[in-house]
């Protein structure tokens, strides 16, 4: 039987970026050659199991267990993060590492160092899967969907493990806030849920940030700059104006916790006009509702100083915080608990600090939490993966179906 780490590597050697600029479900067809692949291997596996139109691949393991047992499902997203490419990426294995710094040998002098990347030490004299520092890893969410369908392949091997009926779902472009906008819930057939689509080991989330995407656009005046003075408008200059107007302490890398944020994550522009892409996060909807007020402030104030016209901003919801949709069912945050500590885990109980396919899940009626997959460094060349935690992360989705069937 292949193992979990097999399958990994199989799943990242497939490119399945999403493409943000894209309005087709899914937003790259590449997603698609590896949502077949996987609809194909588990129908080799006696699974049933169905891809559709919107690259969702569905699947059904029957109940063995002659009880009336919750339907269980588990969700991983195929797609990687538009940040980094996910071409052909070269994985590097780091066995019984040693606490030193980790040489991502395909980009000379690139270092994987515990002294900007503490968390490498928690995980000394185990084997690490890194990137060679030219693409990322995908183990967001390639790690879910090997973890996923190694324990999907030891059920059906082993048919004395009594079990109710158990549902298995693959999705596309949730890196950029789309996975399950046309998920059927109802077509599912789950009654709970778990995105295996978290980080460090232990981790076990049921609330996220309220989500939203800003799109500030500058329209300046571009005259010869010889002969500027009181005429050209600059459009990048403005724009820069208005980010500096944005709270300073309130970007990603001055937070934690709780903490929201304002990002920018892309800018193109002339002298004649510009464009500043931002994403809003904030756990509490209140925060979140105040943050986007801040955005359009800063519009209002750069068209006060430069005239009407100047800025506008387009604000667009992505996802709203899960917590009061799982909270009333948080057996089923206590199942997972439960499922680690049988693995010899200490769960880490946090509030996701980004979003998950499980957010608008849950709102589709489908209460959804979310599981780690064993990742860290996600979206980047510096991306890896302890083998013990996907290993053990297959295991707790065993032992979440076990305790639910008894």
């Amino acid at each position: 039987m292949e193992t979990v780490v097999d399958k990994f590597l199989r799943y990242v050697s497939v490119d399945t970026q999403s493409n943000e600029e894209s309005e087709s479900q899914p937003s790259s067809a590449k997603q698609l050659d590896l949502l077949k692949m996987l609809c194909e291997e588990l129908k080799a596996m006696g699974i049933e199991a169905s891809l559709d139109e919107w690259g969702y691949v569905m699947a059904s393991i029957p109940a063995n267990n002659g009880k009336d047992t919750p339907k269980i499902g588990f969700i991983a997203h195929v797609d990687t993060a538009p940040d980094a490419s996910g071409k052909d990426i070269k994985p590097q294995f780091i066995e019984n590492y040693d606490g030193s710094d980790i040489a991502l040998k395909g980009v000379e002098g690139l270092y994987l160092k515990p002294s900007e990347f503490p968390e490498l030490l928690d995980h000394k004299g185990e084997t690490l899967i890194t990137t060679d520092g030219t693409t990322l890893l995908g183990a967001d969410d390639k790690a879910g969907v090997a973890e996923i369908m190694a324990a999907a392949e030891w059920i059906v091997n082993h048919p004395e493990f009594k079990h109710g009926e158990i549902k298995i779902g693959f999705t596309p472009d949730e890196e950029i806030g789309r996975g399950v906008v046309k998920f059927d819930v109802q077509k599912f057939g789950a009654d709970y849920a778990y995105t295996m689509d978290g980080g460090e080991l232990g981790e076990l989330e049921f609330e996220n940030f309220n989500a939203a995407a800003a799109t500030v656009h500058i329209q300046g005046c571009n005259v010869h700059p010889g002969y500027a003075k009181g005429k050209m408008k600059n459009a990048i200059r403005i724009g820069m104006e208005l980010n500096s107007l944005l709270p300073a302490g309130q970007k990603p890398e001055y937070t934690q916790d709780y903490d929201g944020f304002f990002h920018i994550i892309g800018f193109n522009g002339t002298v004649e006009e510009a464009t500043f892409s931002y994403i809003i996060r904030d756990h509490s909807m209140e925060l979140y509702e105040d943050k986007k007020r801040v955005m359009q402030q800063c519009v209002d104030f750069i068209n006060t100083k430069y005239g009407e016209g100047t800025a506008s901003v387009e604000i667009k919801h992505q996802y709203y915080n899960m917590r009061k949709q799982v909270e009333p069912y948080y057996f089923i945050v206590e199942k997972a608990m439960a499922a680690m500590e049988m693995e010899g885990i200490k769960p880490k109980v946090q509030p996701i600090r980004g979003g998950t396919d499980g957010a608008n899940l849950s709102f589709k009626g489908l209460p959804c939490p979310n599981i780690f997959a064993g990742g860290l460094n996600f979206h980047g060349k510096f991306e890896f993966v302890p083998v013990p935690n996907i290993e053990k992360a297959s295991k707790v989705i065993i032992n979440i179906v076990k305790l639910f069937a008894e």
